[in-house]
């Protein structure tokens, strides 16, 4: 059955190595409370798009590893050099759980509106289909946030989906940059109030409100960023519900 309610899970987690390359991956916990999201279906269906980095298909192979063996029934659609299905919509909304990975969320945009994937999404969205992803997948799904899409000096990106009103900082303890740009931009108003992750962090939004935040690793945390007086941001920590 599908989701009881339009659900994305926007993250700065995702898998995890199982330390013999750098694609081989294991699912995360962070894959089980999709498959719950999406109500926890016996045999669960989960699409892979890997559009911003280009549909590596190393990566591919990594996703398809990483669930071997398990009950999770796993497809992708690349959209290099054309999509790999013959009906995207039909393909998408036959999903449980769609996880879109990390890399340029700029060029994922831009991508995903050539081939009408925008409107697929939010059709799929609203029908009760999991969107989740890690960092460009995460910021996809908001109005923007910060990004390296465009260099190694951190820009905004103003035109996300806007399925989540708000914005979002991704890798917001380990990217030096991240932090303060959030901060510059909501201040400013570049962007809008919204919430940021710690790398293992993430959040689930049930319709368009924030539902909870969760982790997969201690001493990490979420946090509210909104305009304060006088230019300045308020921030607030959100400790996560820890994932098993």
């Amino acid at each position: 059955m599908p989701a009881s309610a339009p659900t994305i899970l926007a993250t700065s987690m995702g898998f995890a190595s199982r330390g013999r390359g750098p694609y081989d991956w294991a699912p995360g916990p962070v894959f089980d409370l999709a498959v719950q999201l999406a109500g926890a279906p016996r045999r669960p269906r989960l699409c892979y798009l890997g559009t911003a980095t280009g549909d590596d298909p190393v990566r591919v192979a990594g996703v398809y590893g990483a669930f071997a063996g398990s009950a999770v029934q796993v497809s992708h659609l690349s959209l290099f050099p054309m999509p790999t299905v013959p009906d995207v919509r039909a393909h998408l909304l036959a999903q449980d759980v769609i996880w879109v990975g990390g890399g340029s969320v700029a060029n994922l945009l831009a991508v995903w509106r050539v081939h009408g994937l925008d409107d697929v999404l939010a059709e799929c969205w609203r029908a009760g289909v999991v969107l989740g992803g890690v960092s460009a997948g995460s910021l996809c799904w908001h109005v923007g946030g910060t990004t390296d899409s465009f260099g190694p000096d951190l820009r905004p990106v103003t035109n996300g989906l806007g399925f989540i009103p708000t914005s979002n900082g991704v890798h917001y303890d380990s990217e030096e940059q991240r932090r303060p740009l959030y901060h510059r931009l909501v201040a400013d108003g570049t962007l809008p109030p919204g919430h940021a992750t710690d790398d293992g962090v993430g959040l689930v939004y049930r319709g368009t409100e924030l539902a909870e935040a969760v982790a997969d690793r201690p001493e990490k945390a979420a946090y509210r960023v909104a305009p304060g007086p006088d230019g300045t941001v308020i921030e607030t920590r959100m400790e996560p519900r820890r994932l098993r």
